[in-house]
């Protein structure tokens, strides 16, 4: 009796809803968007996000993936007879979405730029497998996306949006209750944001670093066939990449079974690399591996020697540029040299990744050279000014000298003035006092 009322309650509502919806003057007859309207709480929800959706922006609406009939009123519009599928189960989620997005045709419609295989590639990940051993709290499509009012990927406030990646990822790899039974670790977000990754992406706004999606793949969740992190790492860092593949320990890494490049610079936290990474002080990962008295031990100590050379070169150079650029020298092609020598500098860090001390004295000897060659240059603009100075010294003294007797032979004329200016005033009385002295003799 209940569910006979309350079915014929929906009823209603539903002819309502339509026909205030035809009232209002709607272009084409949409029963499910009419309804759902004037409903509340999450019944209302689907029709509040179609608002922003991506598919509604492209003229799709409830039916283009629930099914179903929106030109009919009532229950007869859900009906199954009519190709209503309603809420998928979550196991059926990437089928339901890849009806769209794995049909090339039909995602030639609306957005050719969009890859089609992404649910092959979701079924080959972690999430993909799990998903089909019954486990439902791993992710599908709308746990990333969103269900209605899924946004365009390059918008700021979609959740796939790169600087929203990591917090989209962490919504469960952060939840260390949501994540117990898997056994791993769950500060991987918190990590990343203390990278130099994440320092570019946040702090910076740089949407070419990397992020989870970046290393991880988006559908594939940890790209299928990848043999080996250097592969994942080397897409962005391919000199480095290519550079260790060269070198004796891409051989000792594998047959150790360790990780390649994170093993020296970490996963999540991949902090700014600085030279103090190289050699066998404190903070250099080689020690961890190579006793005092091995090979390797001594080859970090050589290559770290020779870095330091260069830039002690560099400093001094620079110094005595900056010090011929203060005398007033045109430095522009000792500047141009000396670039040479900081490109040097660059290439030799990146050669450490080879590991072999010889390769990287064949990167730095000609930066010591242009270095060199630089100083040089310096040295003689500093002579050359100093030299100048010199030169100026004898005619600044002549000069000197003889603005030194121009103002006393000036003061000179000046007290010979004033001397006669005195005795034209004194006069006029003596000339008095004469004349008296005649008046009245003795």
């Amino acid at each position: 009796m209940r569910a006979g009322a309350a079915q014929w309650g929906t009823r209603v509502l539903l002819a309502s809803a339509v026909a205030m919806g035809k009232a209002a003057g709607a272009a084409a007859p949409d029963s499910c968007v009419d309804c759902h309207a004037v409903l509340t709480g999450n019944l209302e929800t689907p029709v509040r996000g179609m608002k922003e959706d991506v598919h509604a922006r492209h003229g799709l609406s409830c039916a283009d993936c629930h099914g179903g009939d929106p030109t009919e009123t009532g229950l007869e519009a859900m009906a199954p007879e009519r190709g209503y599928l309603g809420k998928p189960a979550r196991a059926a989620v990437p089928d339901f979405c890849a009806r769209c997005h794995s049909d090339p045709e039909t995602m030639r419609r609306f957005n050719p730029s969009l890859p089609t295989g992404q649910r092959e590639r979701y079924w080959t990940s972690v999430h993909g497998k799990r998903l089909r051993l019954g486990d439902g709290k791993v992710a599908t499509c709308i746990d990333c996306h969103g269900v209605h009012g899924i946004l365009e990927g390059k918008r700021a406030d979609s959740p796939v949006h790169p600087t929203n990646v990591p917090r989209t990822c962490g919504r469960c790899h952060s939840d260390p209750e949501y994540m117990r039974e898997y056994e791993i670790p769950t500060d991987q977000e918190a990590r990343y944001r203390r990278s130099v990754h994440g320092e570019l992406l946040f702090e910076k706004r740089d949407l070419s670093a990397p992020a989870c999606n970046t290393c991880h793949d988006n559908h594939g969740a940890s790209p299928p066939g990848v043999t080996s992190i250097a592969e994942v790492c080397g897409l962005c860092h391919a000199n480095n990449a290519s550079l260790f593949v060269s070198s004796p320990h891409k051989r000792a890494f594998d047959e150790l079974g360790l990780p390649e490049c994170v093993t020296c610079h970490g996963n999540h936290e991949i902090h700014r690399t600085s030279d103090t990474m190289l050699g066998v002080g404190a903070g250099s990962p080689c020690t961890e591996c190579h006793a005092v008295d091995a090979p390797g031990y001594r080859a970090a100590e050589k290559m770290r020697d020779a870095i330091e050379r260069l830039k002690a070169a560099l400093r001094a150079t620079q110094a005595r540029l900056e010090e011929a650029e203060r005398a007033g020298m045109e430095m522009g092609d000792a500047r141009y040299e000396f670039h040479a020598a900081e490109t040097a500098l660059i290439r030799a860090r990146t050669e450490v990744h080879r590991f072999s001390p010889e390769a990287l004295y064949e990167v730095i000897q000609p930066g010591l050279e242009f270095a060199e060659r630089t100083q040089k240059a310096a040295d003689a603009a500093v002579e050359e000014a100093w030299a100048r100075r010199r030169n100026l010294i004898f005619p600044i003294g002549v000069i000197v000298a003889l603005m030194t007797l121009l103002r006393l032979k000036l003061r000179q004329l000046e007290r010979a003035r004033a001397e006669r200016h005195g005795e034209a005033r004194e006069s006029p009385g003596l000339a008095g006092s004469r004349e008296k002295a005649r008046e009245d003799p003795p």
